[in-house]
């Protein structure tokens, strides 16, 4: 257990002295801003109601969830795997007393917490744009609701994660693992509108997996359904990831 806490904290501490931990937070808040301006412009040149403070924090969490989170995600998750295999740093981790399976775990918690990190500052900075602006609106509930959208939301994100994992340990090129992600991310996109009655099948149609949790009636066999689909994912990727990860030699 201290080896892999040791790795974790070693692998946290790689993931946040990069620079686009810092442009990630960056654009969620310009995000943010950016569209607290446009609702109050809406509003007042136009006389339109714009949204509550519970509907601004779920209306950036879905531009967030959609298109930045899963970017960054593609990036953070390049630099923490392919970026060491293409410089050998992995070595450096493997000369420690550490087994393969606890720094890929350590490597991979890291990326869940990177994930977990931006979802609240994205959830702390625009519940409080929501409020300062709309505060008539706030109530317990959609306080609640906000809070249980964003963590939720982790989820998906990990299995997203898991695919880029196993996309990393396949190609040995960052760039390619990039833009193969972006190609895969915007079919899947694109799929899941055509088959739409088979977009639950999909990754890409588990980031708005949210959106089930803060219906007045919880549809609860179809949140049980997309947990499955997701737990699935979950572990044929990481098996995968992992098998690809153990027989590299290093």
């Amino acid at each position: 257990m201290m080896e892999f806490k040791a790795a974790l904290i070693n692998e946290i501490e790689k993931l946040y002295k990069k620079k686009k931990i810092l442009v990630s937070a960056l654009i969620s808040f310009i995000v943010i801003v950016l569209g607290q301006i446009v609702i109050i412009a809406m509003r007042n040149g136009f006389g339109l109601r714009g949204v509550s403070s519970m509907e601004f924090p779920i209306l950036v969490l879905s531009i967030i969830s959609n298109i930045i989170l899963p970017l960054f995600t593609i990036l953070i998750t390049i630099d923490s795997f392919s970026g060491e295999f293409s410089h050998n740093t992995i070595k450096l981790s493997l000369t420690r007393p550490i087994t393969r399976l606890k720094l890929f775990t350590a490597k991979l918690t890291a990326i869940i917490v990177f994930i977990l990190s931006n979802l609240i500052f994205v959830m702390i900075f625009s519940m409080a744009a929501g409020f300062i602006f709309n505060s008539n609106t706030i109530s317990l509930l959609s306080f609640s609701r906000i809070i249980l959208s964003y963590l939720i939301t982790l989820f998906p994100m990990i299995v997203f994660s898991l695919i880029i994992v196993f996309l990393v340990n396949i190609f040995k090129n960052g760039i390619s693992v990039f833009f193969l992600s972006i190609l895969i991310f915007i079919i899947f996109k694109f799929l899941s509108i055509i088959f739409y009655k088979y977009s639950g099948l999909f990754f890409t149609s588990m980031f708005d997996w949210y959106k089930l949790w803060i219906m007045d009636r919880l549809p609860l066999y179809k949140i049980f359904c997309e947990f499955m689909m997701m737990l699935s994912y979950g572990i044929i990727f990481f098996t995968g990831s992992y098998y690809l990860f153990d027989k590299k030699d290093f």
